[in-house]
């Protein structure tokens, strides 16, 4: 596993961080790079780190992409959560020239032949680019868990040499990066904290509608998500080096 620097951005990490409460990593970060820092929301995962945000008594933000492919569910839990938490979401959307070059050119289901890193480009990488603008640190929902095959050596506190902000890496926090699938679900429940409905109906990773679907039990909650693809190549690219969260 790759070890977690001593200094980030100049701030001092404290050497047993990755023993730590998710909350706690969360107030750390917080505190540290506030107001330059955002969680990036999307899942049940992300709504975790919210609920823990909400109770810092520390300002925050939260930023989320709508692709233009969302469930409609999606849309309405997004909103949910906004009310929940009496928080601001910033949402950012693709490039709407960049979208109508790709329709025209490929129809609107080329991800079905070509791959789905082209689409997922245009909707999500560039967007999430732009959120970035001005930020020195992003937070995370991802788990190791979630995908063995890219995931699996996920640390809790990592900086992006490939994505600079006045010449300095982003710092990228990851505080569930530890826990499982069973413990997110138990702060959730335990906690009333708002989720998508789409989860009771099967969904147990939740993306654009055309390239989701819902999962049998004893299958990896990723395997419905490119379900076409390799499962190593099961990721939209926000997570992978250069990129950032969302």
């Amino acid at each position: 596993m790759p070890e977690v620097p001593a200094t980030v951005a100049g701030v001092e990490v404290p050497a047993d961080i990755e023993r730590w409460h998710p909350a706690d990593i969360l107030k750390f970060a917080v505190e540290h790079f506030s107001p330059e820092i955002a969680i990036s929301f999307s899942g049940a995962e992300d709504v975790v780190l919210i609920d823990f945000a909400s109770k810092l008594d520390l300002p925050y933000r939260v930023i989320t992409l709508d692709t233009g492919r969302l469930h409609g569910e999606t849309y309405q839990f997004i909103e949910r959560v906004r009310d929940h938490y009496k928080v601001d979401i910033e949402v950012f959307f693709p490039q709407p020239e960049a979208v109508q070059d790709l329709v025209r050119e490929k129809g609107l289901f080329s991800f079905y032949r070509d791959g789905h890193e082209e689409c997922c480009s245009i909707r999500k990488v560039e967007p999430v680019r732009r959120a970035m603008a001005g930020m020195r640190a992003t937070v995370s929902g991802q788990r190791q868990d979630q995908s063995p095959a890219t995931r699996g050596i996920l640390p809790v506190l990592q900086e992006d040499p490939a994505l600079t902000v006045d010449g300095a890496p982003v710092v990228k926090f990851n505080p569930l990066s530890f826990w499982s699938s069973q413990q997110v679900w138990q702060h959730i429940l335990s906690h009333e904290v708002p989720y998508n409905p789409l989860h009771d109906r099967g969904f147990r990773s939740i993306g654009c509608e055309p390239c989701t679907m819902a999962t049998n039990p004893g299958q990896h909650e990723r395997e419905g998500r490119w379900w076409w693809e390799d499962a190593t190549k099961r990721e939209c690219g926000l997570h992978l080096p250069g990129v950032g969260e969302g």
